[in-house]
C-alpha cells in the first residue's frame, strides 16, 4: 500500500510539472527567442553530434567539432556515457554569456561570445567541458532515447527526482577536474559562502540552494560543487553512475535521490550538506589561520541586507563613486559623502558584469541593449553621464564593446570590440563622439579583457586569456606589446596602473587580493590582506592610498589602504576537488586535440521546422484532459502540436492541433479545435438542453516589439486575429441556432513602459500601462455587434522601500451578441456576487508591500522566503451603480513565497479577504491563491 501511495504522488507531480511547462505555442524551456531570418546557418556532423552554427563562426565550429568529439569519453567515462547524440547550436548574435542543455527538445546552445570576466581558459572549451557533462547526466538518465517521444515527460520527471544542486555541482566538478581551470579553482567563485560560514552565518540547507531576499546565499552551483567532490572522496570515482542508474532502474519512488544516493554513500542530500557545511568550514578556518589578515574600515553605510557598492573611485570634489545595487534596490550610479550619506545620481540597464570608469567629471560603463523583436540578437553600448551637465549619453549603438576605460584626461576611451567570428580587438574611441579613432592588432586572437590606460595615456594594460591561462600585457602608442604576467591560473583581473606599477586582483595566497607588478622586474607584491576578498583597486590622486572593494557578509563594501607593498605570501587555497581531479587523472583534457578538417553543409531553415520530441499529458482543468504531441524546431522559429482530450462532463473527445511562426518580424498562430459543446436554453417547454460540435479555426498575427534605455524598458505589441465556427451534428436545438460565425475581427495594442527592479520589488517604482482591444463582426451581419476595451495601469513607489501602488481604470463599450462579454480587469470577488447590472467600467487601487523575510526551513515540507501583505479597494460601473466613497468590494490579501518539497519551482501561495458594499447583500468571500514561477 505504502509503495502504490509513494507511485501516485510521484506520478501526479510529474503532471503537474509538465503542466507548469510552458505551452507548446509558447517559449521553450529555455533559449525560446529567435535570430534574424538573415542569420545564415551551416552545419557540421560528427560522432553523433550536429554543430548548427552561423557562417561567421567556420572557423570556431572547425576548431570545437574536433574538442567537442574528442573529450566527450573523458568528460562522461565516470558516467560510463560514452557516446551520445545531440544538436549543439552556435549562438553569436547576442553579447550575454551563458550555455544550456535541455530535453523537449534535446539540444544544447553555447553563447558564443566570450564574458570580460571568468574563467583561465578559452571560452567555448569551458562551455563545452560543463555542458557536456549534462548530456551524460541527461544520457544515463534517459539512455538517450528519443522514441517514444518522451523528452518533456523525462525532463519533468527529473525536475521532480533529482535536484538542481547535483546537476550543477557534478558538472562544476567535471569541468574542474577535466582542466586546469574550471570554477572550482576560483577563490572569488565560491568566496559568499566561505565569508557566511566563517563569519558564523549558517544557511540552511534550502536556503543554501533557493537563495534568499535579504542574505547573500552560495546557490546550487556552488554548493553542489563542494558536495559532489566530497561525495567522490568519500565513495569513488563511479559513485553518481551507480546513483543514477539506481535512480533509472527504479524511477517511480518519493526522493530518489535521496533514497539512492543513501543506498551508495550511507548519506542522503540533506545530511551530505550538513556533512559538507562542517568540514569546508573547518577546512577554511585552518585557512585563515595560516593567512594573516587586516580589517580595513567600511566607508560606506552598514548593509542590512545583501549590497554592493561595486567599483569604487575618488571624484574630484572628495566624495565616492559607486555603482550600487541590492536586493531592495536596481543598479545605480551612488554618490558618498564623508559621512557616508548617499546620492543616486543615475539607474542604468543591464550589464554583463558590474563595469564603469570615471575621469573629469565623466562616467562611462557598458549597457546590453536587446534587438527589439529578435532577442537573440543583442548589443553592447557605450554609455556615459557627465557629472556637471547630467546629460546622458549613448556613444555606440548596435555595438559589440565591452568593458570602457577612460584616459586621465577624460578625452578617450580603451575597450574591447568583439566581431560575430569572435574576433577581439583592443580598440580606442573618442570620449566626445564614440567614433573609433584606433586599433590594435591580435594576430592570435587572444581574448582581451578589462583594459585601462596609464595617467598620461600613452600606454594600456590589459589581461588575455587563452587555453594556456591569463597573462598581464602592456601595449605603447606604436603598437609594441610586452608581457608582463606570463600565463597563469591565477584569477588575473581588472588592472590598473599606480604610478610606473600596475596593481590587479589576483589570489596568490589562496583569496582574491590586490596585488602590483614592477613593469620593469616584474616583481609582484601585495597591497591588501583581506580575509574574505579584496577587488578593484582605484589610486587616489594627490595621495598615497587606494581605494578598493573588500568583501564581507553583506557583499562588497568600500575600503581605503595606503599603497603599502608586503610579500605575496603562500598560497594556503583549499583544493576541495583533489580528489575527483586525481580520480580523472586526465591532466587538461584538452592538450591533445587532432585537427581534423570537416565537411560543413548549409543548414536550411526552412528545411527544418518539424521535430517531434514529446507526446505529454495534458490536464486543462478537472472536467478536461488527454495527450498531446509536440513539435518545436532547434532555432525556436516553429512550433506545433496536436492532441486529443476527453471532456468528462459531456463524455466525448476533443481534438485539436494548432502552429506558431515566428522568423519573420510578425509572429502568426493558427489554431484547429473539433471539440463537442453544450448549451442549455429557455423554450416554450421550459429549460432544453442542446449539444452539438464545432470545427474552429484561429488565425493570428501578432508584432511584440522591445526597447530599453538605461534603467527604462518599453514594450509594444500589436495584434490582429480572427476566426471561423462550422457548426454540426446539432442535436436538440432550436430552428434559429446558428450553424456559422465567419472572421470576427480581434485587434490590440498594448504599449509598457517599466523601470528596472530589484529583487525585493513588488512591482516597478513607476510604470505605466496602456492596453487597447476591439472586437467586431465585420464579415458577418447576421451576428452584428462590437466592443471596445480600454485599460490603464499605473504604479507608484509606495509609503516605504519595495511598497507598491497601483491605480487601474478601465472601461468597455458593447453592443449586439457581445454586449454581456467581459474583456477588462474586474473587481475581486466579481464571479461570486450577483451583477446589478451590465458592466462597463472599474476602478481598482492596490497597495502591496513586503512584510518579512523569514528565509524559514520547514523540514522537507516547505521554504519561506517572504511573506507580502496588500490591501484594495474596487469600484464598478462609476457614474451609474457606485461613487469614490462606496467600493464594490475591499479587503486584503496574504502571500507567502516558497519552495515545496524541495522542488525547484517557486510556489506564490495566499490568502485573499473580500468584504462586499452592504447593498449587494453579500457575505465576505475567502479566496484561496496559487501561483509559480521558474
Amino acid at each position: 500500500m505504502h509503495r502504490k501511495i509513494e507511485k501516485n504522488i510521484l506520478l501526479i507531480s510529474i503532471l503537474i510539472f509538465i503542466n507548469l511547462l510552458p505551452n507548446s505555442t509558447q517559449a521553450q524551456i529555455f533559449g525560446g527567442e529567435q535570430n534574424p531570418f538573415s542569420v545564415n546557418w551551416r552545419q557540421i556532423n560528427t560522432n553523433g553530434f550536429q554543430i548548427i552554427y552561423p557562417v561567421e563562426m567556420e572557423s570556431e565550429a572547425q576548431r570545437m567539432a574536433n574538442n567537442i568529439r574528442y573529450i566527450f569519453p573523458e568528460v562522461g567515462r565516470s558516467l560510463n556515457v560514452k557516446k551520445t547524440r545531440i544538436p549543439i547550436i552556435f549562438q553569436n548574435q547576442g553579447v550575454i554569456a551563458n550555455g544550456f542543455v535541455q530535453l523537449g527538445p534535446k539540444k544544447s546552445e553555447f553563447n558564443t561570445t566570450p564574458p570580460q570576466s571568468f574563467d583561465s581558459q578559452d571560452w567555448l572549451n569551458n562551455l563545452a567541458v560543463h555542458e557536456l557533462r549534462h548530456m551524460a547526466q541527461f544520457d544515463k538518465l534517459t539512455n538517450g532515447r528519443p522514441y517514444p517521444f518522451p523528452e518533456q515527460v523525462y525532463f519533468a520527471w527529473m525536475g521532480v527526482s533529482i535536484p538542481l544542486w547535483f546537476f550543477e555541482g557534478d558538472a562544476v566538478s567535471n569541468e574542474t577536474s577535466l582542466t586546469h581551470a574550471g570554477r572550482g579553482r576560483q577563490p572569488s567563485w565560491i568566496m559568499p559562502y566561505r565569508t557566511s560560514l566563517l563569519k558564523g552565518k549558517k544557511l540552511s540547507y534550502s536556503k543554501a540552494n533557493f537563495g534568499s531576499q535579504k542574505d547573500v546565499t552560495p546557490g546550487y552551483y556552488q554548493i553542489g560543487y563542494l558536495m559532489a567532490s566530497e561525495i567522490r572522496e568519500a565513495a569513488g570515482k563511479f559513485v553518481f553512475d551507480s546513483v543514477l542508474t539506481d535512480i533509472k532502474d527504479r524511477p517511480v519512488r518519493i526522493y530518489p535521490f535521496a533514497g539512492s544516493l543513501k543506498k551508495y554513500t550511507g548519506k542522503t542530500g540533506k545530511q551530505w550538506y550538513d556533512y559538507t557545511a562542517q568540514k569546508t568550514k573547518e577546512d577554511w578556518e585552518k585557512q585563515a589561520k595560516l593567512s594573516p589578515a587586516k580589517d580595513y574600515p567600511v566607508l560606506n553605510q552598514e548593509a542590512k541586507y545583501a549590497t554592493d557598492y561595486f567599483l569604487p573611485v575618488k571624484i574630484s570634489d572628495g566624495r565616492t563613486l559607486v555603482l550600487k545595487q541590492s536586493k531592495a534596490e536596481p543598479a545605480a550610479f551612488i554618490l558618498i559623502d564623508q559621512d557616508k550619506k548617499e546620492h543616486r545620481i543615475q539607474g542604468i540597464g543591464q550589464q554583463e558584469q558590474p563595469w564603469f570608469s570615471y575621469a573629469k567629471d565623466l562616467i562611462v560603463w557598458d549597457e546590453i541593449r536587446l534587438d527589439p523583436r529578435f532577442q537573440q540578437r543583442s548589443y553592447s553600448v557605450i554609455c556615459s553621464y557627465n557629472l556637471q551637465t547630467k546629460e546622458v549619453r549613448k556613444l555606440s549603438t548596435k555595438s559589440r564593446i565591452f568593458s570602457p576605460s577612460l584616459s586621465a584626461d577624460g578625452s578617450k576611451i580603451v575597450a574591447v570590440q568583439i566581431d560575430l567570428s569572435n574576433k577581439i580587438q583592443l580598440i580606442v574611441m573618442d570620449a566626445a563622439n564614440g567614433r573609433i579613432i584606433r586599433s590594435y592588432p591580435n594576430p592570435e586572437n587572444m581574448l582581451v579583457q578589462t583594459p585601462a590606460f596609464n595617467s598620461t595615456g600613452d600606454r594600456i594594460t590589459y589581461i588575455s586569456v587563452t587555453e594556456k591561462g591569463k597573462a598581464l600585457w602592456t601595449v605603447d602608442q606604436n603598437g609594441k606589446t610586452e608581457k608582463i604576467i606570463g600565463e597563469t591560473q591565477q584569477q588575473l583581473g581588472r588592472p590598473v596602473f599606480v604610478g610606473d606599477r600596475i596593481a590587479f586582483n589576483a589570489h596568490y595566497n589562496g583569496i582574491n587580493n590586490i596585488y602590483d607588478v614592477d613593469v620593469v622586474t616584474k616583481n609582484i607584491n601585495a597591497l591588501s590582506a583581506s580575509k574574505y576578498g579584496a577587488f578593484n583597486p582605484s589610486v587616489i590622486n594627490g595621495t598615497d592610498s587606494i581605494l578598493f572593494n573588500n568583501y564581507n557578509l553583506y557583499g562588497y563594501e568600500v575600503a581605503k589602504t595606503k599603497i603599502e607593498e608586503q610579500k605575496t605570501g603562500k598560497d594556503n587555497f583549499v583544493f576541495f576537488g583533489a580528489a575527483a581531479e586525481k580520480q580523472e587523472n586526465t591532466g587538461n583534457v584538452f592538450d591533445h586535440i587532432p585537427d581534423t578538417s570537416f565537411t560543413s553543409a548549409p543548414y536550411h531553415k526552412l528545411g527544418h521546422l518539424i521535430n517531434i520530441h514529446s507526446i505529454i499529458p495534458v490536464v486543462a482543468d478537472e472536467y478536461k484532459g488527454g495527450l498531446q504531441i509536440v513539435s518545436n524546431n532547434l532555432l525556436n522559429t516553429f512550433d506545433a502540436y496536436a492532441g486529443v482530450n476527453y471532456q468528462r462532463d459531456l463524455g466525448r473527445f476533443e481534438y485539436n492541433a494548432g502552429a506558431s511562426f515566428k522568423s519573420l518580424f510578425p509572429i502568426f498562430n493558427v489554431s484547429f479545435t473539433n471539440r463537442p459543446r453544450r448549451t442549455f436554453y429557455s423554450s416554450g417547454m421550459g429549460v432544453k438542453q442542446g449539444d452539438w460540435r464545432e470545427n474552429y479555426v484561429k488565425l493570428q498575427a501578432i508584432v511584440p516589439v522591445s526597447l530599453s534605455a538605461q534603467n527604462n524598458n518599453y514594450n509594444f505589441s500589436i495584434n490582429a486575429g480572427t476566426s471561423y465556427t462550422q457548426r454540426y451534428d446539432a442535436q436538440n436545438m432550436p430552428s434559429n441556432f446558428v450553424t456559422s460565425i465567419r472572421f470576427p475581427l480581434e485587434t490590440g495594442f498594448t504599449f509598457t513602459h517599466t523601470t528596472r527592479t530589484a529583487e525585493r520589488d513588488i512591482a516597478p517604482k513607476w510604470a505605466q500601462v496602456l492596453r487597447l482591444s476591439y472586437f467586431s463582426q465585420p464579415f458577418d451581419k447576421q451576428l452584428s455587434g462590437d466592443l471596445f476595451a480600454a485599460a490603464g495601469f499605473l504604479y507608484f513607489p509606495g509609503l516605504a522601500k519595495n511598497h507598491s501602488f497601483l491605480a487601474n481604470f478601465n472601461i468597455q463599450e458593447a453592443s449586439g451578441i457581445r454586449t454581456y462579454n467581459n474583456e477588462i480587469n474586474t473587481v475581486y470577488g466579481y464571479n461570486n456576487i450577483l451583477a446589478k447590472s451590465r458592466l462597463k467600467n472599474t476602478l481598482l487601487f492596490n497597495y502591496r508591500f513586503p512584510i518579512f523575510y523569514p528565509d524559514a526551513e520547514i523540514g522537507p515540507l516547505a521554504y519561506i522566503r517572504n511573506v507580502r501583505g496588500g490591501l484594495f479597494c474596487h469600484y464598478e460601473n462609476l457614474g451609474s451603480d457606485s461613487n469614490l466613497a462606496q467600493p464594490k468590494t475591499y479587503g486584503f490579501e496574504l502571500h507567502g513565497n516558497m519552495n515545496l518539497l524541495r522542488y525547484q519551482p517557486n510556489v506564490d501561495l495566499g490568502t485573499r479577504f473580500v468584504f462586499v458594499n452592504k447593498e449587494y447583500h453579500h457575505s465576505p468571500i475567502f479566496e484561496l491563491l496559487v501561483n509559480y514561477t521558474f
